[in-house]
């Protein structure tokens, strides 16, 4: 069986863990003692066959220099966001420009990846033939497909949990279904027009990695995302949200990187820039009157 090393112990590096380990040699690298034989330390995986990272996006560019994996790596990445203006996929093109780099993306809660419940996931790539390595090697419960468009992948992994945020806030104000449903909505045309500036396909907002990713995250008290804008709405403090959820919720700072971007280039992100706004202290109602006017 081929080894495959998981580098992240936050809730998702531990599902996917569990997923690559019905099929195969799978260990995991993380700074904190999960508890587990099949922990490993980072020197420890360097003869792995494969490699899936996911760590926080926000930490990735300092973990890479700091663990590095082997220049020509089979790399599956995991992570999704946004960090210091740089999308994910630059950032590994970046420091591992000779690698078999592939991207994950789709709907998918952690959660009920470790209760083997069946999904479907998308793997992004700019050589099919890196991608189709990695079909094999999933489990019976996940359906993957080989997929071209790195940046729409990437984006809607990250977007997605901006507009959860808003939907959050939505359902914690209690604005109704019609609300959240709008919001939804115009937040996947949102999301497109900021990809298709940045060279995404249409499609791939259409599929598993836009709007399924997107309906999934938008709706669910799983997704720690809507959790943090439920508590916003409810006036919980940012820091006692994120103390409760005990995880990275990935849009927070991923809603400052969108609306950043967007101002750089003059894209049009009213959600992601109400969202941006009231992670800074922002009143939810305000922004609500303030989307309701905008164009």
């Amino acid at each position: 069986m081929p080894k495959i090393s998981v580098f992240g112990g936050g809730a998702w590096g531990k599902a996917l863990h569990f997923a690559f380990s019905q099929a195969n040699d799978c260990y995991i690298v993380s700074r904190k003692n999960l508890e587990t034989k099949s922990q490993i330390t980072p020197q420890e995986a360097q003869d792995s066959d494969f490699f899936i990272v996911a760590i926080a996006s926000s930490a990735l560019h300092a973990w890479l220099t700091t663990t590095p994996l082997p220049k020509e790596a089979k790399i599956l990445v995991a992570s999704k966001g946004i960090a210091q203006g740089q999308f994910v996929s630059e950032i590994f093109e970046s420091l591992y420009p000779n690698a078999h780099l592939c991207f994950l993306a789709g709907p998918s809660f952690a959660k009920e990846v470790q209760a083997s419940l069946p999904c479907a996931l998308n793997i992004h790539t700019n050589q099919l033939e890196n991608a189709k390595e990695w079909l094999p090697l999933f489990p019976s419960f996940i359906k993957p497909y080989a997929c071209e468009d790195i940046i729409g992948g990437e984006i809607g992994g990250a977007y997605k949990n901006v507009i959860a945020i808003a939907s959050g806030i939505c359902e914690g104000m209690g604005l109704g279904n019609n609300a959240r449903a709008s919001l939804v909505a115009r937040g996947l045309v949102e999301m497109t027009r900021f990809g298709k500036y940045f060279g995404a396909q249409d499609s791939t907002f259409l599929g598993l990695s836009g709007a399924g990713d997107l309906f999934l995250t938008a709706n669910s008290t799983l997704s720690r995302n809507f959790r943090v804008g439920i508590g916003l709405a409810l006036g919980k403090t940012l820091p006692t949200i994120l103390e409760e959820i005990g995880e990275v919720a990935e849009g927070v700072k991923t809603s400052e990187e969108i609306y950043s971007l967007g101002q750089k280039h003059n894209i049009y992100t009213p959600i992601a820039k109400e969202v941006a706004l009231i992670m800074n202290g922002k009143n939810p109602k305000q922004s609500l009157n303030d989307l309701m006017q905008s164009h």
